[in-house]
């Protein structure tokens, strides 16, 4: 995938804004509905978000430090990495989603939760968006970051955003459906 800088930028900006939109939707809904499960092994709509703000734990503050220490500048053209871009398409919301099995320490499954848990996770789209705008000036190929699965694996920045925030889409569409409102949820 091949792709102008600015309009790899603009386009995540855009699903982040909308998945801001959508959490500020579920929030308006009560506590009894937020944490409802369809099955005992399902998530439901707060631990959707929980396991979204653990991702944002360490997602965040990597990105942050790689855009502190940048001396990279910014190119005209993104291009995906082999690995980064099937993690990124992997995550991306579709009607052929394939479940895929969460690791321990990011699984919420079981978490006595409140509806903080969506305004943390509204905080860290803020710092998202922020971040998004501070790498406009940075190399989106040539910067690195780390991924929370291994210390020795490392992404482009433009494929560690699509990851994160895609994965940020899919389970915001998880919590709409926990609720059985998938059919409020509007694509970006």
């Amino acid at each position: 995938m091949k792709i102008a800088s600015d309009k790899l930028i603009e386009d995540l900006i855009k699903r982040t804004r909308h998945n801001i939109a959508q959490a500020e939707k579920l929030r308006t809904r009560s506590l009894a509905d937020l944490n409802e499960k369809r099955t005992p092994t399902s998530w439901s709509a707060l631990e959707c978000l929980e396991h979204l703000n653990l991702y944002g734990d360490f997602y965040l503050p990597e990105i942050k430090t790689r855009l502190s220490n940048n001396q990279t500048t910014a190119e005209p053209l993104f291009k995906a990495g082999i690995l980064g871009n099937y993690f990124a398409n992997a995550m991306l919301p579709s009607e052929n989603m394939h479940k895929m099995k969460t690791f321990k320490d990011k699984n919420p499954n079981g978490s006595s939760l409140r509806k903080t848990c969506i305004d943390r996770f509204l905080s860290q789209q803020e710092q998202l968006l922020e971040l998004l705008e501070r790498s406009r000036k940075f190399s989106l190929n040539k910067t690195k970051t780390a991924v929370s699965i291994s210390k020795f694996i490392k992404l482009k920045l433009g494929d560690t955003f699509r990851v994160l925030i895609y994965h940020n889409q899919r389970h915001i569409l998880q919590a709409y459906k926990a609720v059985g409102a998938e059919a409020e949820f509007k694509a970006a």
